[in-house]
């Protein structure tokens, strides 16, 4: 029976079969791809390979980058040079911000003011970012907070900040014609993979701005470099192991591997990619008997374990160390983590405080689960429901944030009658008791110290969680009164979730962890991830539900005081998390955060999309310039189609593997082409499909780092094409070197051109609608050739808008642009009002007459006179409304016209002005004992009110690509 190809491969590498001149096409020890075998026998494989074992893997040489000649470093020289030019021409241009700066750029100025934030990636590039602005003057004032905000009257330094992203754009051009000279390409292909690199549009707009993609990109391809010519080394032979190349090289795959993860997340497909061929070379290593003991497997293994996982991690942590070093004041990310990470933060620590709570104490209440904040009233009411105040989480340390936590029964008053019938009244009546400590089961209210209100729930509808098993909670009650029913919750411990042994018995500040079931209805005091309107200050929601989820239903004490509290009783605080336990919870806030961006955009795309090049981003748009992020069609079509090749390739190559055809091991070229050009599409593959995995927010610079591999492997097909490959008939370009030289500046020139087509969107440069609607080859491309005029001379006659601020921000996490026109900005109508003196004194003015008057009127229109006014200051708001009419009259001064300027309706025209909503009386439940107070509540209600609405929200909102994606 004939031999299967498998069983003829087994047997060579067992090393029996005799060496022809095909066996020089079997697998090597040092190699992952085809080699030759060893030239002689070793009699004792318990012994290290004798030096004579030195072989070369087929069709490799060394292509060590110390080998380069002269012409290939003024080549190199000279694509860099060209590089410089393309990615910094006009960089200054727009002179606002663009698209994702409003993120990046952000985030530096944060990092200078050391205000922490939460974001999706790792911080490596921002730090860049941030350290390059700093050099330039940077001082962190400008927030970066709209696109199209101008950076030239603040005298932002933001061409220094985009200059870093842009260095990072040119560095990638001798990158890349490295890696292919590494990967033993020709110089005129390593030229022409860097000369796509350099007129690829989308490469170079992304590289010209304040973006992370050119870093991640320049990471990833220094890893790609770094491991290419790692492999080169070890496919030369045993004798090349461990040496200086073989070890520099290694180890600076995993410092880039480090880097490129500490970019974003992206980079742990590229640690993926190495992974997969690590695996592989340890493999092979594995199932070579003769030349690799086990004691020398070991070393290749855990050379590669230090190198490609200890470097890498140790680079990631120490990024984040920086970062934490870096951001050591509260900002409007804490809100994402732990009590315990914001102790850790300048002015959110606290000091020691009593363990134990007693009735009587003065307590700030902490959602355990969502981070949303503290238990909150503020004396502003709902607008539904019962219409009585608001209870809320607020993320901030505040006043409002105490309650004092209430017996069901009032102490006896046993100094004034012995008999222990009377007792003492309100809520301050344990002040000078005993400490009573609060036990498992006890029955408390929740008296709120600043509103004279208590806690209270009642089988009313929330305002916003509408549920039939969700109850409104609200504070309820006025100075004096003795509460109800419904302000009773008992305290039910959860000991599985409090530490310590007296934290499961009793209440303990921070230590136990508890919940508060309604008396009257069963249902337990929660909180989730809802705000609420404008009229709750989107703040978090709070209500009281009937079978809540535990974890959205557990609370603890963080501040705890008592004025009878003795001076030496235990106290205790938060626990430091110390680097590692700050590390570990940030990493899972951003994994969370970063899976929870699912909601669509205006500019998001699928990864179906983006290998064909279907849609674009548009970053920006103003005086009829546009910047919109789309490739070069040309390179990201062939690219595509590179990789389809081999694709084809392979499918072809497996098939004819299976019935026994010989193409492995008569041809050194076909295992080259496959195993060479294989690594780059294994990268892109690495770089693509898990995309396909991800249900949230995905872009088309999500593709970027998959589009290099795709090159590299348009330029290695190309160099196998015209220098390697023999064609039946032994015709081939070998000898033939100028028609490669020719074809690849023929495809080099046709890519320039068409960059040059498409450079008006990269650069934001001017264009017209002809020239726009010429190259604009597919339905989806969806940029508006409207926005452009109709001639370049057009543009020399408008007039620039220096009020237009770009196209406003979509929704979602990108700060992406819509295009079009900035919207108009009103006109005061008051600058045209002629004031006259001593009403209705008339000015005429060429026949007409300008008066102005004020007016009172209440919420039916009812004319109110001075007294009127005076007398509800103080208890209702007033808005302020301008209004212009035409009022006609005859000779006889007979009114005969009047109406608004306009025939609108009564609300046109309305300015809105900030100022304090009217409230009546506190309302009550329906069938309630007592009756709110008439009284106005003892804090100041418009300091309340701006005190509110300065808060950025109940929870800090994650901040995107950025906060966009991996």
């Amino acid at each position: 029976m004939a031999t299967t190809a498998a069983q003829r491969q087994a047997s060579q590498r067992r090393g029996n079969s005799t060496p022809s001149s095909s066996d020089d096409d079997t697998l090597s020890s040092q190699s992952d791809g085809p080699s030759t075998t060893p030239n002689m026998t070793q009699s004792d494989p318990s012994k290290p390979p004798h030096p004579s074992y030195n072989y070369t893997s087929a069709g490799i040489t060394d292509n060590s980058l110390l080998n380069l000649t002269t012409p290939d470093w003024e080549i190199l020289a000279a694509l860099t040079l060209v590089a410089l030019v393309v990615r910094l021409f006009r960089i200054s241009q727009p002179t606002s911000v663009v698209f994702d700066e409003v993120h990046f750029g952000g985030f530096a100025s944060k990092y200078i003011k050391g205000k922490f934030f939460m974001d999706v990636h790792p911080p490596l590039a921002k730090m860049l970012i941030t350290l390059a602005g700093w050099l330039g003057g940077f001082d962190g004032e400008f927030d970066f907070k709209d696109i199209g905000k101008d950076y030239l009257e603040p005298g932002v330094p933001y061409m220094a900040m985009r200059l870093l992203p842009a260095i990072c754009g040119v560095l990638t051009i001798p990158t890349i014609f490295l890696t292919l000279k590494a990967a033993g390409c020709k110089t005129t292909s390593a030229a022409l993979g860097a000369g796509l690199v350099i007129f690829e549009n989308g490469l170079v707009a992304q590289s010209r701005l304040i973006l992370l993609d050119s870093p991640l990109i320049i990471c990833t391809a220094l890893t790609a470099l770094s491991w290419i010519s790692f492999t080169n080394q070890h496919e030369l032979g045993p004798a090349n192991a461990f040496q200086p190349s073989w070890w520099f090289w290694l180890a600076a795959t995993g410092t880039s591997l480090g880097a490129t993860v500490s970019m974003k997340w992206v980079g742990l497909f590229t640690i993926a990619w190495v992974g997969s061929l690590t695996a592989l070379q340890l493999w092979v290593l594995l199932g070579d008997n003769k030349n690799v003991t086990p004691r020398i497997w070991f070393k290749h293994l855990f050379a590669r374990v230090f190198c490609l996982i200890v470097i890498p991690i140790t680079f990631y942590m120490a990024m984040f160390a920086i970062h934490f070093i870096c951001l050591v004041n509260p900002g409007d990310g804490d809100g994402f983590m732990s009590s315990e990470f914001q102790s850790t933060l300048n002015s959110k620590g606290m000091a020691d405080v009593p363990a134990d709570i007693a009735f009587g104490s003065r307590v700030s209440l902490r959602h355990h689960n969502t981070q949303g904040g503290y238990l909150h009233s503020h004396s502003h009411m709902y607008p539904t429901g019962s219409k009585q105040q608001q209870i809320t989480l607020y993320p901030h340390k505040d006043e409002n944030n105490v309650f004092l936590l209430e017996n069901q029964t009032q102490p006896i008053n046993w100094a004034v009658d012995p008999t222990g019938n009377t007792s003492i009244p309100g809520p301050l009546a344990w002040d000078h008791e005993k400490p009573e400590f609060i036990e498992d089961g006890s029955l408390v209210r929740l008296y709120h110290v600043i509103t004279d209100r208590r806690l209270h729930s009642h089988d009313v509808r929330p305002p916003m969680t509408e549920a039939e098993w969700q109850n409104e909670v609200s504070a309820y009650g006025y100075e004096g009164f003795e509460g109800d029913a419904n302000d009773l919750f008992r305290v039910e411990i959860i000991k599985s979730m409090s530490d310590g042994v007296a934290a499961k018995s009793r209440l303990r500040t921070i230590q136990t962890k508890f919940k508060l079931v309604h008396i009257m209805t069963g249902c337990v005091l929660f909180s989730h991830k809802v705000k609420l309107p404008d009229w709750g200050f989107e703040q978090q929601e709070v209500t009281c539900a009937r079978g809540g989820t535990l974890p959205n239903s557990v609370w603890y004490v963080e501040s705890n005081e008592h004025p009878n509290m003795a001076a030496d009783a235990e106290k205790v605080n938060y626990r430091n998390p110390g680097f590692f336990g700050k590390f570990w919870e940030l990493q899972r806030v951003m994994w969370t955060t970063n899976a929870g961006l699912v909601e669509s955009h205006a500019w998001d795309s699928r990864p179906p999309s983006w290998p064909v090049l279907r849609r674009g981003i548009n970053f920006w748009g103003k005086d009829n310039r546009q910047i919109y992020l789309i490739g070069n069609p040309l390179i990201w079509w062939a690219s595509t189609a590179a990789v389809a090749l081999y694709v084809a390739f392979k499918g072809l190559a497996v098939l004819r593997w299976q019935r026994s055809c010989e193409d492995y091991t008569k041809s050194v070229v076909f295992k080259r082409f496959d195993y060479e050009i294989g690594v780059s599409v294994l990268g892109w593959a690495f770089h693509y499909f898990p995309f396909y995995l991800m249900q949230r927010q995905l872009f088309l610079h999500h593709y970027f780092p998959a589009l290099y591999f795709a090159i590299l492997a348009i330029a290695q097909t190309f160099d196998f094409a015209t220098s390697r490959i023999v064609l039946p008939g032994n015709f081939t370009l070998k000898d033939k070197p100028l028609i490669g030289r020719t074809g690849a500046v023929l495809f080099l020139a046709a890519s320039i051109v068409v960059f040059t087509l498409y450079a008006p969107l990269t650069y934001g440069n001017t264009w017209t609608k002809t020239d726009c609607n010429r190259v604009k080859l597919l339905e989806s491309w969806d940029w508006d050739c409207n926005t452009f005029l109709d001639s370049y001379a057009d543009y020399s006659l408008a007039v620039p808008n220096p009020a237009s601020g770009g196209p406003a921000a979509t929704a979602g996490n990108h700060g992406a642009a819509l295009q079009g026109p900035a919207p108009p900005v009103a006109e005061d109508p008051k600058q045209d009002v002629l004031v006259t003196p001593g009403l209705p004194q008339q000015v005429l003015q060429q026949g007409a007459v300008t008066e102005e008057k004020i007016e009172y009127r209440d919420e039916d229109g009812n004319l109110l006179d001075e007294e009127q006014v005076k007398a509800l200051q103080g208890k209702v708001s007033f808005t302020t409304r301008y209004e212009t009419r035409t009022r006609l009259v005859d000779a006889a001064g007979k009114e005969i016209y009047n109406e608004v300027v306009g025939g609108g309706g009564e609300d046109e025209g309305e300015v809105r002005v900030a100022g304090t909503l009217a409230e009546g009386p506190d309302p009550v439940t329906s069938g309630s004992s007592g009756e709110a107070s008439t009284q106005p509540p003892r804090v100041d209600v418009e300091a309340d009110l701006a005190k509110e609405e300065s808060v950025e929200g109940a929870s800090a909102t994650a901040e995107p690509e950025g906060r966009d994606e991996l």
